[in-house]
């Protein structure tokens, strides 16, 4: 009915501004917020209340870009809008039943035990829409599906669905495993870091906020996060651009290829997330070099206008291989479902 947009993170201002937006809309019934990590004790989305709201606050350090900035957007909803549930819907709950082996890190039990060391995975909201559009295109009961599907935006992670449940993903205890991302680095040797902080004494601090924020295609380019950016510095000649781009969509095919490890065969490969939507080359160099799956390249490129009102569009040559579809984003409306779903509405 109403919706507003922001570019940057919540900050102070964010209170005034959900102030403002709702005294223009209709009262709302309830309030769904995407909160990014569960913790090891929120295993379903859940009506907010003072434990909830605790336990988020406690695992706030396990997504410092995502959970931090939300809680102060909770708090003002909350107190703005005190007599309407608020329900809390996780980026962790699709992968809440992930195998123990894909689920388990290679650690001595004590730090799996005592300190709950163990891979959560993200983008669950997005992947949820992603996956239920999917088995309308394909026109396959999703119990039936194993497809891979691709979240390529400011975060990037891929997720193997057998059976309409995730049996594997790229991201781990925090959303900075896995995939080269805009600014993230996605997986390193952990004998790097190590190596950082004993030879050039490299704090945990500096480490945090260069994997967060310097890394990923903006550290590699050198210039932009941003893949139209470096699409169009590439075309003009820039070498680093070239390398990002070359470094980020080998790492997708990587990702992508061992999430196919966990599956009997592809049903479909699935992009969504806003490089996942509005990328063209990088859709098509990611699955021109899958031939090794059963993916071919020379994929059709929808127009974004289009594929943005009918929510999806199969891309592939059909009969060429795999079909590859793009799915439009749909968190917001996942948020909403998830919401109603849990107040019984």
């Amino acid at each position: 009915m109403a919706d507003r947009d922001a570019s940057e993170p919540p900050g102070p201002a964010a209170a005034a501004e959900l102030r403002n937006f709702l005294s223009e809309v209709p009262a709302p019934a309830a309030v769904g917020h995407r909160i990014v990590h569960s913790g090891p004790h929120l295993t379903g989305h859940t009506l907010i209340d003072a434990r909830v709201r605790a336990l988020l606050a406690d695992v706030a350090d396990l997504a410092p870009l995502h959970v931090t900035p939300a809680l102060p957007v909770v708090d003002a909803a909350r107190e703005l809008l005190p007599d309407v549930p608020h329900v809390a819907c996780f980026d962790t709950v699709f992968h809440k039943d992930l195998p123990a082996q894909a689920r388990t890190y290679a650690v001595p039990e004590r730090w799996r035990a005592e300190y709950g060391l163990r891979r959560y995975g993200f983008h669950g909201l997005s992947y949820s829409w992603a996956l239920q559009r999917t088995a309308q295109a394909l026109r396959q009961p999703v119990d039936n599906l194993q497809v891979v599907l691709v979240h390529m935006g400011g975060g990037c992670s891929a997720c193997a669905v057998r059976n309409g449940r995730s049996v594997d993903t790229t991201m781990g205890l925090t959303p900075l495993e896995g995939l080269v991302m805009s600014r993230r680095s996605g997986s390193l040797d952990p004998g790097a870091l190590l190596w950082l902080q004993r030879r050039h004494g490299l704090s945990t601090d500096e480490l945090d906020d260069t994997l967060h924020r310097h890394s990923g295609l903006l550290g590699l380019s050198g210039t932009s996060g941003d893949t139209r950016d470096l699409v169009r510095a590439r075309a003009e000649g820039d070498a680093a651009a070239a390398l990002a781009l070359a470094t980020f969509t080998l790492s997708c095919r990587r990702g992508i290829a061992s999430m196919a490890a966990s599956l009997d065969r592809l049903d479909a490969l699935v992009f969504t997330g806003e490089i996942g939507e509005d990328q063209p080359e990088v859709r098509e160099e990611i699955c021109s070099a899958l031939t090794v799956l059963g993916v071919r390249g020379g994929l059709l490129v929808p127009e974004l206008e289009d594929l943005m009102r009918e929510g999806l569009r199969r891309i592939d040559q059909a009969g060429r291989g795999v079909p590859v579809l793009v799915v439009a984003t749909g968190e917001t409306q996942q948020i909403a479902a998830e919401t109603r779903r849990v107040l019984g509405m």
